[in-house]
């Protein structure tokens, strides 16, 4: 299963002094990819307080500046799946021209009970689709 890029609309105010956008707004840039292709992915009613995730880390390689007329498209990929947590990969382009590369951690967790559990099997096969 192929799913589009998510597309983004740089703001005025992701912008530094410089014109780039700011270090600290991909984090923001990349949620908002992960979003999109969970919404792609799963169920529309899915209880996400009980069948949720909790980031746990995330790594960012700034490889070439995003400017505020650009429009940042960002891939999600799958990178590993372990028991409870599982890691994707983002790239994002510019004109098919990759500009930035990052990972997120992320455990499956239930907030109503404050605890994490195992990837659920329909998670695990959603996340497959995102090999790449």
């Amino acid at each position: 299963m192929r799913i589009e890029p998510a597309k983004i609309q740089v703001r005025f105010s992701d912008c530094d002094m410089m014109g780039h956008v700011n270090n600290a707004v991909y984090l923001s840039y990349f949620e908002m990819a992960r979003i999109y292709y969970f919404g792609m992915l799963l169920a529309k009613d899915r209880d996400w307080k009980r069948e949720g995730v909790l980031l746990r880390k995330n790594e960012v390689e700034y490889l070439k500046p995003v400017l505020l007329h650009d429009v940042p498209e960002i891939s999600v990929y799958l990178d590993h799946i372990g028991t409870k947590s599982f890691t994707v990969a983002y790239e994002l382009k510019v004109n098919n021209e990759l500009r930035t590369i990052g990972k997120s951690v992320l455990v499956c967790y239930n907030s109503i009970e404050n605890k994490s559990f195992e990837v659920p099997v329909e998670l695990r096969f959603a996340l497959e689709k995102l090999r790449k």
